[in-house]
């Protein structure tokens, strides 16, 4: 059995898609709805840049579900390939809704509106250069929980982002970051400052909970065919009810990547196929598990090659 996985923020690039782009009136279409649906020209940041106005996450979160929409669109449409046969549908914090979306929970264009929305409001929670991002190489989540547990008293760090086994992400102030880095050279765990703009999945996305909290209620969600994982309790989620209530908590809590990839090998999946730009979550799903298949979907020759 196969699941179907979507990257998530930082897998973006200038260019990306852009063979589909080219060959494809399907992709033209998709991209003009979108640029149509959004009043800018988000298909000429994708395609030219600048990189650094489509890094802000405000424009990265609906570009590379843009992508990922088109190119899953691609698979089945100009290749017919089900994908609709996966018995999972996944993805990495924005790449959540990238999956729902193509698992056909969210329309279209109410997903893209919806994380140009979460994307401005994450941006805007905490004033740039007071929180970031750390990850912490080479070390176990128990181990880094424990440390984190012993140092509560004098600061506030959360795990944002346990990815696989060997990379968690933490999240807080860039004070309380600093004297973190100083405890985890202490302890000789290797770490690195993420260049982010915002202290995602952690409490001081407070803000951003708020408005999604409304906004998602103003969405029609359907129920779709696949059975989606949520990144807030790496399971599956069982009703439409509870996949908005999970997409709210999804923004201050942390994405159990490395857990929601195990739950779906527990449960007969041998095989990943990752849909978007980049090869992340490809990586991390090989850390996981050496065992399984993985096939991540850039180009046009990549799903040539896709056998499922």
């Amino acid at each position: 059995m196969f699941s179907v996985i979507f990257p998530g923020q930082g897998s973006q690039m200038v260019g990306m898609g852009k063979e589909f782009y080219d060959k494809y009136d399907l992709v033209k279409n998709i991209f003009k709805e979108a640029d149509d649906s959004l009043n800018f020209s988000i298909s000429k940041l994708i395609l030219e840049g600048p990189k650094e106005e489509l890094d802000l996450t405000v424009n990265t979160q609906p570009a590379i579900f843009l992508i990922s929409y088109s190119i899953y669109n691609v698979i089945n449409q100009e290749f017919n390939v089900d994908l609709s046969k996966a018995k999972y549908f996944a993805g990495h914090s924005l790449g959540e809704y990238s999956a729902l979306s193509c698992a056909g929970y969210l329309s279209f264009l109410e997903t893209l509106k919806i994380l140009r929305i979460r994307g401005d409001a994450m941006q805007n929670s905490v004033p740039k250069g007071q929180g970031g991002m750390v990850a912490v190489l080479g070390s176990t989540v128990e181990k880094i929980e424990k440390i984190l547990k012993n140092n509560e008293q004098n600061l506030s760090v959360q795990i944002a982002n346990d990815n696989s086994e060997g990379q968690v992400v933490l999240s807080g102030k860039t004070d309380d970051l600093d004297k973190l880095i100083i405890i985890l050279k202490e302890n000789t765990i290797k770490n690195i400052k993420l260049p982010v703009s915002a202290p995602f999945h952690c409490n001081l996305m407070n803000k951003a909970t708020n408005i999604m909290n409304e906004e998602l209620d103003k969405l029609n969600f359907t129920d779709g065919k696949n059975k989606l994982i949520s990144n807030v309790t790496a399971n599956e989620i069982s009703s439409t009810d509870e996949l908005k209530n999970l997409l709210v908590k999804q923004i201050e809590n942390r994405v159990r990547w490395r857990e929601s990839v195990i739950h779906m090998i527990n449960n007969d999946v041998n095989h990943f196929i990752e849909i978007g730009p980049g090869k992340v979550l490809s990586g991390l799903v090989k850390r996981i598990n050496k065992e399984v298949k993985i096939d991540n979907i850039n180009n046009q020759g990549d799903i040539e090659s896709l056998k499922i």
